[in-house]
C-alpha cells in the first residue's frame, strides 16, 4: 500500500505549467528516486508534497489522508519532512541550535536529549562541532546538519532534494551511505537527485521526469540499465 500517493497533480508558476499531471507513489519502507534534467519539475514535486506550493489540480495523499490542502507545519506533524535543496540551515545559529529548531514538534525535553545523543552517534563530526556556527561548516557538514535537523522531527518519511549538490565525490559517497543507514533504521525515503547514477543505485523504484511529465518508471536496476536513461542521465 502506498504511503505517499501523488495523483495527476498540476502546478503552475504564474501562467507557466510546471507539473502537467504527475502521478507516482512511494510505498512504506521503500527508497524512491525521482530523476530528470534541470527544470524538469523535480523540486516542484517535492514542494507540492510539503505544501510549499499550491496544487491546482489532482491530489496528494499521505498515510491514507489527503494533504494537498494542508499547511506545511501540519504535514510535518504527520511524519513527513523535507531536506531542501541548498540545505537551508540556519547559518547564524550553532549546530546544536539548528538541531533544536528541528525538534519543535517534540514536547519532552528528555526525548529531545535522547534524540540529539542518537544524532551525534550517527554524525560524530557534528558532535565535535556542536557549538560551532553552522555557516562556518563545510558543505558536507552542512548537508549532514540539514539531514540531522530533519531527523529530529521523527519522520516516518523523509524527502531529500538534491542532497549531493555541490559536494565532492567522497562526500557524495558519505551522504548516500548516511541515507541508506537512515532507511535501514526504518524511514521511508523519497529522493530527488541530479546524480542519477547514485540515486538509481540505492532506489527500490524510480521515476524519470521530463518537462513536468513522468515519462518512465521502474525499479532502480531497470532504469539504470535502460538505454535511453543511460544516454540521457548516466553518460553512456
Amino acid at each position: 500500500m502506498a504511503l505517499l500517493e501523488i495523483n495527476n497533480i498540476e502546478v503552475y508558476y504564474g501562467v507557466i505549467k510546471a507539473l502537467k499531471g504527475v502521478s507516482l507513489e512511494v510505498n512504506e519502507g521503500e527508497i524512491v528516486a525521482l530523476i530528470g534534467a534541470n527544470g524538469a519539475g523535480k523540486s516542484t514535486t517535492m514542494k507540492a508534497v510539503m505544501g510549499l506550493i499550491k496544487v491546482k489540480e489532482g491530489s496528494i495523499t499521505y498515510n491514507s489522508k489527503r494533504i494537498d490542502k494542508l499547511k506545511t507545519h501540519e504535514i510535518v506533524k504527520m511524519g513527513l519532512t523535507l531536506v531542501p535543496e541548498g540545505r537551508r540551515i540556519f547559518q547564524e545559529l550553532t549546530v546544536y541550535e539548528n538541531l533544536m529548531m528541528g525538534a519543535y514538534t517534540i514536547k519532552s525535553q528528555e526525548k529531545i536529549k535522547e534524540d540529539i545523543k542518537e544524532i551525534f552517534s550517527l554524525f560524530p563530526r557534528l558532535e565535535e562541532r556542536k557549538n560551532q556556527i553552522a555557516g562556518t561548516l563545510s558543505g558536507g557538514e552542512q548537508q549532514m546538519l540539514a539531514i540531522s535537523r530533519a531527523l529530529m522531527s521523527h519522520p516516518k518519511m523523509m524527502l531529500l532534494d538534491e542532497p549531493s549538490m555541490g559536494l565532492s565525490p567522497i562526500l557524495v559517497d558519505e551522504v548516500f551511505g548516511i541515507i541508506k543507514k537512515i532507511h535501514e533504521n526504518g524511514t521511508t525515503i523519497f529522493i530527488v537527485e541530479q546524480n542519477a547514477e547514485k540515486a538509481l543505485s540505492i532506489a527500490d523504484k524510480a521515476y524519470v521526469l521530463e518537462t513536468g511529465n513522468v515519462i518512465l518508471s521502474g525499479t532502480g536496476k531497470e532504469l539504470k540499465s535502460n538505454d535511453s536513461v543511460r544516454k540521457a542521465y548516466l553518460g553512456g
